[in-house]
């Protein structure tokens, strides 16, 4: 049954991605709650800027209380991270803990070292909350439009995320969401280093060769 007044699943950090997969989420239906640090001269108004410019009239409750966030979304709680990778998820989820309640979700949608992700998995497990770590792909214009999405770790949480993720997924031909589960622990955030790794090599080349046609056959960009 769904929790009266709650929403569905709450978003911390809104930076473009954050931004946009907040708005995806809007537009697909979900009911979404959103979280951003206030840090004075560095990071303020940013939730108040948000909820009332791109995501006004939208179905996105801002928060800068992150006891209160925790508290307006329905349970088991969704609560997707995108913070930079590194320290920062570590220390967001230390204070996320004292809010959460047993068998709720972690989803860290940042570029984080499947490592990392594998150590997560295992300390909210044994607190007895769930932690998916989601690569996700295709910038901001994936975000808001239609990502791909790599989601691994707490497998009882997929079917718990899944129909969030794969709405706000971008779709193949035939219709099916750019994104499944993938497996245990980090495996997520793997898959996710790996598609890094090809597009780097991908543009390499790319760079490489316009380098050879420019400067060893003196081509020009209409003839290349």
């Amino acid at each position: 049954m769904k929790n009266l007044n709650k929403t569905d699943i709450g978003l911390i950090g809104l930076a473009v991605m954050g931004e946009n997969l907040a708005l995806n989420m809007a537009d697909k239906g979900w009911n979404v709650s959103v979280y951003n640090r206030t840090v004075p001269g560095v990071e303020e108004g940013v939730v108040e800027r948000f909820v009332n410019g791109r995501a006004k009239g939208k179905k996105i409750e801002g928060y800068t209380d992150i006891a209160e966030f925790v508290t307006s979304i329905a349970i088991p709680r969704k609560i997707m991270m995108m913070v930079r990778a590194g320290s920062a998820v570590d220390e967001l989820m230390e204070q996320l803990f004292p809010h959460l309640s047993e068998g709720d979700i972690l989803i860290d949608g940042g570029n984080s070292n499947y490592e990392d992700t594998n150590r997560r998995v295992a300390l909210a497990e044994k607190k007895g909350f769930r932690f998916v770590g989601a690569g996700v792909s295709g910038g901001e214009e994936g975000a808001l439009n239609g990502a791909s999405i790599m989601p691994g770790g707490s497998e009882s949480a997929w079917p718990e995320v899944k129909p969030i993720l794969q709405s706000i997924a971008a779709k193949a031909s035939d219709g099916t969401p750019c994104c499944q589960w993938i497996g245990p622990a980090g495996s997520g955030h793997f898959v996710k280093m790996i598609h890094n790794g090809i597009e780097y090599g991908d543009m390499q080349l790319i760079a490489e060769a316009y380098w050879v046609m420019k400067n060893l056959l003196g081509l020009d960009n209409g003839q290349m």
